[in-house]
């Protein structure tokens, strides 16, 4: 038995459709022990999209950005977050869209990009599906300051940190994005060993 044939959707309602889709969704699921349970859930209908650490292995650095996020602020975070650069797909692959994105906020022109995993970061409330990118980057590859799209609201800072640096900055507590540290533990088991 397939998780289609144990959901039958009975009524959805937007409602709010601005700068995302949040959906009201009533469904009957059947249970693990074959009875059906009515349930309602409210859904963020949020585009997939893409986030990628640059690695430089001689230097033992990556670029990471930091920049102002409300939902962080309004839960009571009074800084900056320090994030993996990422961005909507926008219907784009995930490769080309992350290249644009990485220069648009990093100012790093990135040449191979390589896809290291996938993951749902909220699965319980958001639809959003992350991909998951790492690329070499050297000094001659950066083609601009980076900082993002003024008219989009972005503010970003670029941040060139030694690997050991940034693992520290997420046992303090300074890096607290989901994004950022997947990639630095999936960097430092598979390219600072």
């Amino acid at each position: 038995m397939t998780i289609s044939d144990r959901v039958r959707i009975k009524d959805v309602r937007v409602l709010s459709d601005g700068w995302t889709t949040l959906k009201s969704t009533t469904f009957d699921y059947r249970r693990a022990n074959g009875e059906w349970q009515t349930q309602k859930r409210e859904t963020y209908e949020r585009d997939n999209a893409a986030a990628i650490l640059p690695y430089n292995r001689a230097q033992r650095s990556v670029i990471l950005v930091r920049q102002f996020r409300l939902p962080a602020f309004i839960r009571g975070h009074d800084d900056l977050l320090i994030e993996a650069a990422a961005g909507v797909l926008d219907n784009a692959e995930p490769e080309a869209r992350i290249r644009a994105e990485a220069e648009e906020e990093t100012g790093y022109r990135l040449h191979h990009v390589e896809k290291v995993f996938e993951a749902f970061m909220s699965p319980g409330a958001i639809t959003e599906k992350l991909h998951f990118f790492v690329a070499e980057y050297e000094p001659h590859m950066r083609v601009s300051d980076g900082g993002g799209i003024e008219h989009e609201g972005e503010d970003i800072e670029v941040l060139e940190l030694g690997i050991d640096e940034a693992l520290a900055m997420i046992a303090d507590g300074r890096i607290i994005d989901g994004k950022a540290i997947m990639l630095l533990q999936y960097a430092a088991l598979n390219i600072f060993r």
